[in-house]
């Protein structure tokens, strides 16, 4: 089921590059900080279609439009996992401060029994996050429903704990795999070309088609790949959710 799952996430995503573009830009007007929102906003949108939908469903990409309301999605995502990443932040702290007051051997002592619970409850906290924008998604944006700890832990526990931890793995290995294999895919065929034209004594154009590579594949990763792999792992959210 997991793998049907990355299935339907690699084949949905890719199904607009329109979409995609878009999704480009705003990454590219993030620095402006508002657009943030946007980004968050539709990845809800996927999840939203997910949790309605079915593996293999034909789901069609949700529209890029009704920014406002897209505005409001979107911090209430962001509000979803700022919230729950900040219990492990606030966990760690408290170690550092105790295991600071305590000082010498026992403070590294401390501070290693802090990190493990810190990650511990972070891979918690993201489990939450996750499916709590899920569950958002599934009761029309309520943002009760993002903290209703007790049907979320429920939903989790239905699936599977270690079925859940090890799907978002597994996404993680293939989201990476993704960049990995386009980055090193641009920057073989710009740099065989680069040598190529280098060997015919051109270093000058080399050292451009060098260049172009380095800011051709930047472009690509941030206009298709970024966007692409963000609705995989909406979708992937959504679909995971359905199986409670």
């Amino acid at each position: 089921m997991i793998l049907d799952i990355y299935k339907d996430s690699l084949e949905y995503s890719a199904k607009d590059l329109k979409t995609l573009l878009i999704l480009g830009v705003t990454y590219f007007l993030s620095f402006l900080f508002l657009p943030i929102f946007l980004i968050y906003g539709y990845s809800y949108r996927v999840t939203k279609i997910s949790v309605e939908g079915m593996i293999n469903g034909n789901d069609p990409l949700p529209e890029f439009d009704n920014v406002i309301d897209m505005f409001v999605d979107g911090i209430k995502v962001v509000l979803t996992y700022f919230v729950y990443c900040l219990i492990p932040f606030l966990i760690f702290m408290l170690f550092a401060i105790v295991a600071s007051a305590i000082g010498g051997y026992g403070e590294s002592v401390l501070m290693g029994i802090g990190s493990i619970v810190t990650i511990v409850a972070f891979v918690c906290a993201y489990l939450m996050s996750m499916f709590g924008v899920a569950n958002m998604a599934n009761y029309d944006g309520s943002l009760k429903k993002a903290f209703d700890y007790k049907e979320i832990i429920e939903i989790i526990k239905s699936i599977g704990v270690a079925r859940c931890i090890a799907a978002y793995l597994g996404l993680a290995v293939i989201c990476f795999a993704i960049w990995i294999v386009v980055f090193l895919l641009l920057l073989f065929v710009f740099g065989f070309f680069g040598i190529f034209t280098g060997s015919l004594g051109f270093d000058m154009a080399a050292g451009g088609i060098f260049a172009a590579g380095f800011l051709i594949s930047y472009f690509v990763m941030l206009f298709i790949v970024g966007p692409y792999t963000m609705i995989m792992q909406s979708r992937a959210t959504g679909l995971l959710y359905n199986l409670h």
